[in-house]
């Protein structure tokens, strides 16, 4: 992306970790985000073990999103109604009530509320950490007070996935509502901005996303790690070579040019399965490409019994933070065929535990799957690589890096 100047100007970029005099170390912090997700639970169990997290605010920590440990339990303060309440009209059916940017229980909606409400209980601190879209309030609150503002920035900078979505959507025009993004009204990218206008830090999980910042903040990258990986032999006993995909299915993370790829292939021995959420009806995704296998959401351990039964990843994404499906994959022993806009280019050696393809490119998607399923034995015989690549990029080493430089 072109650099710009802006209210950053003059900042340096952390090269990595180390000490930097425009940041103050800080002894205790406060962590909000909405959904208690596994860079969320890597974070604060890292700040709990070293005595640091002061409070821990989000949505919903009961049930699945449980934390089980007592201390961030003991300082852990939720604001679970609205969420509930969009998790509900989701599961029954009202669309109206979560249409994307206007739903009374939309995400935005339930995002901003929850921002309000931690800026109300905000008390007195030395630093908040915030994550994009759920972060003005409390970093106005935290600036009055003077603590620092420490921002996560989970996915690419907005203005330039604004420009690769409106592009994906002049490439692929009836893919466009799938996008969703590109539908974000001028008052949610405002927001974005003054965000990353208060943030003292920003945290990156990938190089894609530091690159993708206009000149300015002080940022370095965190990468997010991988789960345990899975001992367990699989049963890969395939006829056919199983090609996953895993994700929202949007042309954002690449399924149109997938599709795309495998009507090139006109093979019978190749089986895609798609594995996530649809935002149209599964018969729109028929009608670009009819010949795959669909996997509905599940439990993480039942989608690693999935990845277990496949060969390969394919993710050719064109806008991501760091696809946590990619390092999920990996602790399967599954090798990864993906961009490079999907954020774990430090995760493929090439060849070894998988292939770099261009955004952009289902012609050469095609041809990294046509060759994997001409040497079948190879994602096989890279299994043991790809699982000791996935041990040495594990949550700890996370969590780790990003408390070596806050603390």
């Amino acid at each position: 992306m072109r650099s710009r100047q802006g209210p950053f100007h003059g900042f340096l970029a952390l090269p990595g970790i180390i000490s930097n005099p425009l940041i103050d170390r800080v002894t205790v912090i406060t962590v909000s985000h909405p959904h208690v997700n596994q860079y969320v639970r890597a974070l604060v169990t890292g700040l709990e073990q070293r005595g640091a997290l002061q409070e821990f605010h989000t949505t919903i920590g009961f049930g699945r999103r449980a934390i089980d440990v007592p201390e961030i339990r003991r300082r852990m303060r939720q604001f679970p109604y609205r969420e509930i309440a969009r998790l509900l009209a989701d599961r029954t059916g009202q669309q109206w009530l979560t249409r994307h940017g206007s739903g009374p229980l939309c995400t935005d909606v339930v995002m901003q509320e929850f921002d309000r409400h931690v800026a109300r209980c905000l008390g007195s601190c030395s630093a908040v950490y915030c994550y994009e879209d759920s972060a003005l309030e409390t970093f106005r609150t935290a600036e009055r007070i003077g603590a620092r503002r420490f921002y996560e920035l989970p996915i690419m900078y907005w203005e330039l996935v604004q420009k690769l979505l409106r592009e994906e959507a002049e490439r692929y025009p009836q893919w466009e509502p799938t996008l969703q993004a590109t539908r974000d009204s001028r008052c949610k990218l405002e927001r974005k901005e003054n965000e990353l206008r208060l943030a003292d830090l920003v945290i990156c999980p990938s190089r894609q996303v530091k690159d993708s910042l206009p000149d300015g903040p002080v940022s370095f990258v965190a990468e997010y790690g991988c789960p345990p990986t899975v001992t367990e032999e699989s049963a890969r006993k395939n006829t056919r070579l199983r090609v996953l995909f895993a994700g929202t299915m949007t042309q954002r993370k690449g399924l149109a040019d997938l599709f795309t790829a495998m009507k090139r292939l006109r093979r019978s021995d190749v089986e895609l399965v798609v594995l996530g959420a649809p935002l149209l009806p599964i018969e729109f995704y028929r009608r670009q490409y009819q010949h795959f296998t669909y996997e509905p959401t599940r439990s993480f351990r039942c989608v690693q019994e999935l990845m277990l039964s496949c060969d390969v990843l394919v993710l050719p994404s064109v806008v991501e933070g760091r696809a946590m499906v990619q390092m999920e994959a990996m602790s399967c022993g599954l090798p990864l065929v993906v961009t490079p806009n999907a954020g774990a280019e430090d995760l493929v050696e090439e060849g070894r535990t998988g292939f770099l393809v261009p955004v952009r490119a289902p012609e050469v998607l095609a041809e990294r799957i046509n060759w994997i399923a001409d040497h079948r034995d190879w994602a096989g015989d890279m299994r043991s690589g790809i699982l000791e690549k996935a041990r040495q990029s594990s949550w700890h080493f996370y969590s780790e890096k990003v408390l070596s430089v806050l603390l």
